[in-house]
């Protein structure tokens, strides 16, 4: 999640100013960048508790002890809630989930130099105050009532809104973890395609990442129960978009889309205001009640944007968020994957190939089935597995095309390398823990925050 919001520019006129902010991001391919995201847990290392905000071994602590590196706090109602640095961000999860958001890249390589000093820094401050952490999809162990919630005015609005549009809201905001990778587009045709592919490979990035078979201690019955979270969180801002496969997708569809995914809050002067369930074609008017009389800036438009929860999303660029939190590996693995797929036309053109043929009902049951079985899921007279070789070998071609070389002189390929292990093997990092939790783990998942921890 973002850092507090400052809103700021003329009110909106016209609902083409809302097109045309989205149509702002359309850049050339020399312009093109990737920002990576990733989450961890935080816990305390001798009780494997979640780190409560407050407290000598705190989110807080955790917070004023980076800055030692020259990172500057972002304060909100007197609490540091984030940092920023170089273009970078630490940012907090409702939970206190741990997140890096990188600056815009231009090469794999600048990003996992990047994820490295991240993790080096934070495991110094982690180590002085007896925390550790682990990226993992969904916590293992604790229960909601035993995670602490973080004092930001967005996730008390969200925390009181969330139970009433589904089961599983709350355990998204406090107990899962994903790294998440921003892609850029060169034109409203360029987004189409990438949307398209995005939106149908989401599943396929699913089971290549799956990592959470745990809740509360025990199997869940799924390989990504993250994955499966988001679909009992709330249907008006989360699922498949079966739009964005028909004939007229463009900027001016996903705006009329965006209008109608109700709101959760306007941010004023420092303070976030609860407009939870209210219409963002309401404050085009005038007529918000939360704020009757006054219309959005382009800042609340953008504040918006921020709060549809589909595994693509579109702001000035595109999100692909279908992936469970892991380790090291993982992070630099999931830019790898859409980077050789969206940003080589070849590679791009190739993937859209294997799926314009896909039926709605094809993507309904992907979304469905294979946050269960994961790449061993039925699809099409093979399985997810069969699908998951070919796109990891269409995003290997595309880096390589791409060759952008480190100071080494290698390529980007070898980032994929460890997604090229899934799916050959077919075997998930939750089927790994699964196997250990029946054997040398004896029934206890306590060894994830030891032998998976960063």
């Amino acid at each position: 999640m973002s850092a507090p919001p400052k809103a700021s520019g003329e009110p909106i006129d016209d609902r083409r100013q809302l097109v045309s902010h989205l149509e702002g991001g359309s850049k050339p391919p020399s312009a093109w960048r990737i920002g990576t995201e990733h989450e961890k847990f935080v816990f305390k290392l001798d009780t494997l508790r979640r780190a409560p905000y407050e407290g000598p071994w705190g989110i807080r602590a955790l917070l004023d002890g980076l800055t030692r590196f020259g990172w500057e706090p972002v304060i909100e109602s007197g609490n540091p809630i984030a940092l920023t640095k170089n273009g970078c961000s630490v940012t907090l999860e409702p939970g206190g989930q741990f997140e890096l958001s990188g600056a815009p890249v231009k090469i794999l390589h600048q990003t996992c130099d990047e994820v490295n000093t991240h993790l080096d820094e934070v495991k110094t401050v982690a180590a002085e105050i007896g925390v550790g952490l682990v990226g993992i999809g969904f916590d293992p162990k604790w229960r909601r009532e035993d995670v602490s919630w973080m004092p930001k005015g967005r996730y008390r609005i969200m925390r009181e809104y969330m139970p009433k549009k589904g089961k599983l809201g709350l355990d998204m905001m406090l107990r899962t973890c994903t790294v998440q990778v921003n892609l850029d587009f060169r034109s409203e045709s360029d987004m189409v395609k990438k949307f398209r592919v995005g939106m149908a490979l989401q599943p396929i990035a699913v089971g290549l990442f799956a990592n959470s078979p745990f809740v509360e201690g025990k199997p869940s019955g799924y390989l990504s129960y993250r994955s499966h979270v988001w679909e009992d969180t709330d249907p008006d801002r989360c699922g498949i978009l079966p739009f964005v496969f028909d004939g007229d997708m463009g900027f001016e569809r996903y705006v009329d889309y965006m209008l109608d995914v109700p709101m959760y809050f306007v941010y004023r002067n420092g303070i976030y205001i609860d407009a939870s369930g209210q219409s963002f074609r309401a404050f085009l008017d005038g007529k918000l009640p939360a704020l009757p009389g006054e219309k959005p800036t382009i800042a609340d438009w953008a504040d918006h944007l921020t709060t549809a929860f589909t595994e693509v999303r579109l702001k000035t660029f595109l999100e692909m968020r279908g992936a469970d939190g892991g380790p090291w590996s993982n992070i630099c693995a999931l830019p790898a994957l859409w980077v050789g797929l969206l940003y080589d036309s070849n590679a791009l053109d190739e993937a859209w190939e294997m799926v314009k043929g896909w039926s709605l009902e094809d993507h309904i049951y992907l979304r469905r089935e294979v946050p269960k079985t994961a790449l061993k899921t039925p699809f099409r007279g093979g399985t997810v597995q069969d699908v998951a070789i070919k796109v990891v070998q269409i995003a290997s071609g595309g880096l390589r095309r791409r060759n952008r070389l480190s100071r080494a002189g290698d390529d980007e390929t070898g980032f994929i390398a460890v997604l090229q292990d899934i799916a050959e093997r077919g075997e998930t990092q939750a089927e790994e823990k699964l196997t250990k939790f029946r054997t040398k783990w004896n029934g206890s998942v306590d060894p994830v925050f030891t032998e998976y921890a960063y």
